[in-house]
């Protein structure tokens, strides 16, 4: 997926990729909320295309990541059972679970997106002076590159190190009493190699993101998922649940390959390289500062410079200048990434704590945990590859400064959210037991295993909602040019209320009340994120959106009853999934569509056209 579309005609637009205009520069007003396309909505038609379509593709790849990461687990629950074994794997597959919410998913994401956005809407508003270079500097997404990088590498390979090295000390803190702490060091070393190689493959996927491509990004899980296969498979005989740490080790590294190609291919040319270089020298003086974040002002001043004569144009240069001068704030810097990072680590502190509380427990009650959410979360991950293909847009918004055009995009993202997270949510909750016996069931993986997964499947999706809100919701609070904290104190709000119902449920119900714990503590967080988002950052309507959610929710209650009632008319596993399926399809479009939930009118529209048009 790129930032380029072709055609101008709705009949034959072909395929993301194609070379052409780019999207963002189609209508001075794009990327709108309505389920439509022209004035009415505010949404562009050709970008309403482009953004459909990049949604089609990201779902492909996503989708696909998801099967491969089903076979994975399915793999490991074959070839390890659900053991000490398998409990200690668990415990090292931490280290990639952490790297890739802080790396890939959310830390990385939220702090470079918006960056290279913003160095984006710079080069476009110089572009429009027809190649007068307002700024006086190097090519801004060349700066951020060039300042954010090499630190972060060097970064990332001491994390790494120092992770590797305490191996024995964190697999005590993660579990205390865990049978096998041996092959949990062993296979934590291993895993630690993900701290580099997801930090690095986050880097390519913000950037790519950002400058609207997301075919190698929404590759990188399907490249990870057949390496972690692959190598299971083919070592172990010889090294036991080591080789799966081995498979994560070498997964890594496949997610930075996918990406370098075109990574590099968006990088500027010699020319911008050699007047960075220029740029950089003594002679060249304080005028701006390497690596600074490109304003939204910035970008404004540019553009309203276009119709200008020379005299405001070197007004101009001058504002900018000497802006970047006087701010010196530096990507990746403390204040910058600290708001982010600790949003990611509360975000992730409910995996902790979850992995400490089930330590204790019997043995298999880690992996029963993790094979639950694994499968319960997929409907998650599907519902925000919404927000994976407009967070640009709201960003590239919130830097032109266009905070209605950004409203109208939140909201909708919020409408479609809900319709994919809560469809799935009614699914795995209908069909809990049939799924697991379908996926899991064999080898190792018993018949018990099977009935104390789905049961936890159950009650973790009550959570579905709330972790799909919470990502959706945190992008526009980081799109704008100043870090706030409001995130990370909502989540640590959420986290509070996991810790402390988790350790009272779990004296009583065990891993389910662990489960219960956390589906409470994110759905708080999300509440609290909802409400602050309207207060603080975008001005979106709280109670239209948190009425058309519950609309939503009512038709996902009625959906789950109708297909545990056909699921369970039916004895094979797939057959069940099938006819649970179909009811639970059936049911929540005809409830969503009575009850007239947002986006779902417009959803039976579009889809009416379609036929219309293949008659």
């Amino acid at each position: 997926m790129t930032d380029t579309h072709a055609s101008r005609s709705a009949g034959n637009a072909p395929l993301p990729g194609s070379k052409g205009v780019r999207p963002e520069t189609t209508a001075p007003n794009g990327g709108g909320s309505g389920a439509g396309t022209g004035p009415e909505t505010g949404e562009p038609p050709r970008l309403n295309r482009f953004l459909a379509r990049a949604a089609a593709v990201t779902a492909a790849f996503t989708a696909a990541g998801a099967v491969f990461g089903l076979l994975r687990d399915q793999a490991i629950a074959s070839l390890f059972g659900a053991d000490a074994d398998t409990d200690a794997f668990l415990v090292a597959w931490t280290v990639p679970e952490f790297a890739s919410t802080l790396l890939i998913e959310d830390a990385m994401a939220l702090v470079l997106v918006p960056a290279f956005s913003l160095a984006l809407a710079q080069r476009a508003a110089r572009d429009r002076t027809d190649g007068e270079d307002l700024h006086g500097g190097p090519d801004p997404v060349w700066a951020v590159v060039t300042a954010t990088l090499p630190r972060l590498s060097l970064g990332l390979a001491v994390a790494a190190a120092l992770l590797a090295w305490a191996a024995p000390l964190l697999v005590r803190l993660l579990a205390p009493g865990l049978p096998d702490e041996g092959t949990a060091v062993d296979c934590m070393r291993l895993t630690s190699l993900t701290v580099v190689t997801f930090g690095l493959a986050g880097y390519c996927s913000a950037a790519l993101r950002a400058h609207r491509h997301f075919v190698a990004p929404a590759a990188i899980y399907v490249a990870y998922n057949v390496a972690i296969i692959t190598v299971m498979f083919a070592g172990h005989a010889e090294m036991g649940v080591r080789a799966a740490a081995l498979g994560v080790a070498v997964g890594g590294l496949l997610m930075v390959l996918v990406q370098l190609p075109p990574f590099l291919a968006r990088l500027p040319g010699r020319a911008a390289r050699r007047a960075h270089a220029a740029h950089l020298a003594p002679a060249a003086g304080a005028a701006s500062t390497p690596g600074t974040v490109p304003s939204a002002g910035d970008a404004t001043a540019a553009g309203n410079a276009v119709a200008a004569g020379p005299g405001l144009r070197e007004a101009v240069r001058q504002r900018i200048t000497g802006r970047a001068a006087r701010r010196h704030v530096v990507l990746l810097s403390f204040g910058v990434l600290a708001p982010v990072l600790c949003f990611a680590l509360t975000r992730q502190g409910q995996v902790l704590f979850e992995r400490f509380l089930a330590a204790p427990l019997p043995a298999g009650a880690i992996s029963h945990l993790n094979y639950a959410q694994k499968v319960a979360q997929m409907p998650m991950v599907l519902s925000l590859m919404v927000c994976t293909v407009t967070f640009p847009v709201v960003a590239r918004a919130m830097a032109d400064g266009d905070r209605e055009r950004a409203r109208r995009r939140v909201e909708r993202d919020l409408a479609l959210v809900g319709i994919v997270v809560l469809l799935g949510t009614a699914f795995v909750t209908a069909c809990a037991p049939q799924i697991i016996q379908l996926l899991f069931q064999r080898g190792a993986f018993d018949a018990r295993d099977t009935g104390d997964t789905a049961s936890v499947m159950r009650v973790y999706s009550c959570g579905l909602l709330g972790h799909s809100m919470v990502g959706a919701l945190v992008r526009p609070f980081f799109s704008g040019d100043r870090p706030t904290w409001y995130p990370a104190a909502a989540m640590g709000a959420g986290l509070s209320v996991t810790v402390i119902a988790g350790a009272v449920a779990v004296r009583f119900w065990g891993v389910h009340g662990i489960a219960a714990a956390n589906a409470l503590g994110i759905t708080f967080a999300a509440l609290l994120l909802l409400r602050g988002l309207g207060a603080r950052v975008v001005a979106i309507d709280v109670r239209s959106v948190a009425a058309g959610i519950a609309r939503l929710a009512a038709a996902c209650a009625a959906a789950a009853a109708a297909g545990w009632g056909a699921a369970r008319l039916v004895h094979d596993p797939l057959a069940g999934v099938l006819a649970g399926g179909v009811a639970v399809l059936v049911v929540f479009a005809s409830v969503a569509h009575l009850v007239r939930a947002p986006e779902v009118p417009q959803l039976f529209a579009t889809v009416k056209r379609r036929l219309a048009h293949v008659q």
